[in-house]
């Protein structure tokens, strides 16, 4: 305990809080901007902590990592554009309840989700760290894979209507994850002769495309007058909030255990946690129809899981030396970079600064009600005005942030043949999530799949022979067999009626 007071008074220090402060009012603008995900704030910062102690350093990327998240919540509420990677789970139930005048509702729900979320991910990631980072040791590449196909799995939860178009999209997904350089040979596929696709297709700028820029061609291409953006209320988004949470508690609950468990995997981070809770959410709902219309159900459980993800991805970090995500891949850069090396000894060599770093946290969350708040009043301007204005300034931002990604034009090029084909998939009624799901998981399952088969020498049996990747395994093919066990089920209740109707008759 001395050690953490050491770290609260190292934290209270006044430079320390402004740096916290500002830190966090640049992460909510970054994060609500379309295309300029939390992972470039955290980038962005770098440059500035070169003049820091280490302490002030790692809590403004903290800050900003913790802030870019949630405000990635406000646009996929009020435009159905997710600001970042994560918000792209719920982007669709969020704006369908916006659409119903509940905009202050969703994002009331979102402030105090992420805020507990990450308050929860921190207090997890100060006491079990250590604990922990030695289970995380024996995660391979083959509970990797079963993890990966889980999580794929997921888009079979979270796709209302057509199970055949969903199943389409997310193999669109998958192919499009293949696009760049075979991980065992190393040779070019899909590439179309273009060296820019090497690195295969960015993520960042095929979601601005799918969600963005087809929204805008919908808009362009409508032959009905311009309407405005979805007028609504933004009043006091605290009020009646707390029922809605307790009523969906449970779901709440899952989502910040998903969100805590994936992020401690290195290489997972929110997106994934986003992905899998709102499919959870929406797999054991009790009212899916009332689900699909819109409910807090899915978003309580997706917005929990993001921040607490963030949160608990510092455990590998600070205890391995092993980045969870992108952003704690650039803290632990900025601790090699302030004669810090992570890993276990730094808890002996260096614990109030350890401590102070959990901290910051605490208090980054503690500061996302007010600011967020501060950041939805102001955000609510966006609904009065025109979409005929609106809608450029939009196309302006998207264009920034895909270029913005690597500094190339093949990221605006991208983004706008994603854009064509995410507006053809809507006109025609396949959902964009499985496939956004499929970009993101498809070259996990493929490397951990090529690695596990190299290292068994082509003994798929092995895949089970470690208890955690023989039980997420099993579990996963249990799934993937439960509509065929279903229905052979139900088959066998006619049979066993019918049997007892003729014997019946025959009485």
């Amino acid at each position: 305990m001395a050690v953490i007071y050491d770290a609260f008074v190292a934290l209270m220090v006044p430079n320390v809080l402004v740096v916290i402060v500002l830190a966090s009012v640049f992460g909510l603008f970054v994060g609500a901007v379309p295309g300029l995900t939390a992972t470039m704030a955290v980038a962005l910062l770098v440059p500035v902590t070169f003049f820091m102690e280490p302490l002030p350093a790692i809590a403004a990327i903290v800050s900003a990592s913790a802030m870019a998240i949630f405000a990635g919540d406000i646009p996929a509420t009020l435009l159905r554009i997710p600001g970042t990677p994560s918000s792209a789970a719920y982007t669709d139930a969020a704006y369908r309840m916006t659409k119903q005048g509940k905009a202050e509702l969703v994002l009331g729900a979102f402030v105090v989700t992420s805020a507990t979320g990450g308050l929860i991910g921190a207090i997890f990631l100060m006491f079990f760290a250590p604990v922990v980072a030695r289970f995380a040791l024996n995660i391979s590449s083959y509970e990797y894979f079963w993890l990966a196909c889980l999580g794929l799995t997921s888009a079979a939860f979270i796709s209302p209507g057509s199970p055949v178009k969903g199943a389409i999209s997310l193999l669109l997904g998958v192919l499009t994850a293949m696009v760049g350089v075979f991980p065992v040979t190393g040779q070019p596929r899909f590439t179309f002769g273009s060296t820019t696709l090497y690195g295969g297709v960015g993520l960042v700028a095929a979601l601005i495309g799918m969600f963005a820029i087809a929204e805008i061609l919908r808009f362009a291409l409508s032959t009905e007058p311009a309407p405005k953006a979805v007028k609504t209320k933004i009043g006091n988004i605290f009020k009646g909030l707390v029922p809605e949470i307790w009523r969906f508690r449970r779901r709440f609950a899952d989502g910040i255990a998903v969100g805590t468990g994936t992020g401690v995997l290195p290489g997972a981070g929110a997106d994934i946690a986003a992905w899998i809770s709102f499919a959870i959410a929406r797999r054991f709902t009790r009212n899916r129809e009332e689900f699909d219309k819109g409910s807090l159900e899915g978003i309580v459980a997706a917005g929990g899981a993001n921040n607490a993800s963030v949160s608990s991805a510092y455990v590998p970090a600070t205890v391995l030396g092993i980045p969870g995500d992108s952003m704690t891949a650039i803290v632990i850069g900025v601790l090699f970079m302030k004669g810090l090396t992570p890993g276990p000894a730094i808890f002996q060599h260096q614990p109030t600064l350890i401590y102070g770093i959990f901290l910051s946290f605490i208090l980054a969350n503690l500061l996302m009600i007010p600011l967020g708040y501060a950041a939805i009043k102001l955000a609510r301007y966006i609904l009065d005005v025109p979409r005929q204005y609106l809608m450029p300034v939009i196309m302006m931002f998207c264009v920034v942030g895909a270029f913005a990604m690597d500094n190339t034009l093949i990221g605006v090029v991208t983004m706008l043949v994603f854009g064509i084909i995410g507006w053809f998939m809507e006109e025609n009624g396949f959902p964009i999530a499985p496939a956004l799901l499929g970009i993101i998981l498809g070259r996990m399952v493929e490397e951990t799949f090529l690695t596990s088969m190299i290292k068994a020498q082509g003994d798929f049996l092995q895949f089970f022979t470690r208890p955690i990747a023989g039980t997420v395994g099993a579990i996963t093919i249990l799934i993937w067999l439960s509509p065929l066990l279903m229905m052979a089920w139900r088959r066998l209740g006619r049979r066993r009626e019918l049997a007892a109707r003729g014997a019946g008759r025959e009485v």
